[in-house]
């Protein structure tokens, strides 16, 4: 199990704007902050860290869901923050029958997604 996941960005200020409007729909907020880093989380534990710093090549994260409404939530929010769609929310059998998935660039290029496995 993965305790938390931290990834460099090269705008902190841009990045805290983008995040804090994506993962909102998810609960997420930002729960610690230090020079050069914060860490979003959900249910009371930053696990999700942002460090200033340069790119290191590009990630894909995925939140999980608790629903298909979620998912389509967070893909508005993320586009609505400035990020880039990379895939409109919609099943992904290819994966799973009730995979439900959404994905955002966010302003690094890195490849953020929401996703809910439960059939609808």
């Amino acid at each position: 199990m993965i305790d938390h996941l931290g990834i460099s960005v090269t705008d902190l200020a841009k990045s805290r704007a983008f995040y804090t409007k994506a993962l909102q729909p998810l609960g997420y907020t930002v729960m610690m902050e230090y020079p050069g880093a914060l860490g979003f989380g959900a249910k009371g534990k930053p696990d999700f860290w942002l460090g200033q710093g340069p790119a290191s090549g590009k990630v894909h994260v995925a939140f999980e869901s608790p629903d298909r409404k979620t998912v389509d939530a967070f893909h508005a929010a993320g586009l609505a923050a400035g990020g880039r769609d990379n895939g409109k929310p919609g099943l992904r059998p290819q994966y799973h029958p009730s995979y439900y998935g959404a994905f955002v660039f966010d302003p690094d290029g890195n490849n953020i997604e929401a996703v809910a496995h439960q059939p609808e």
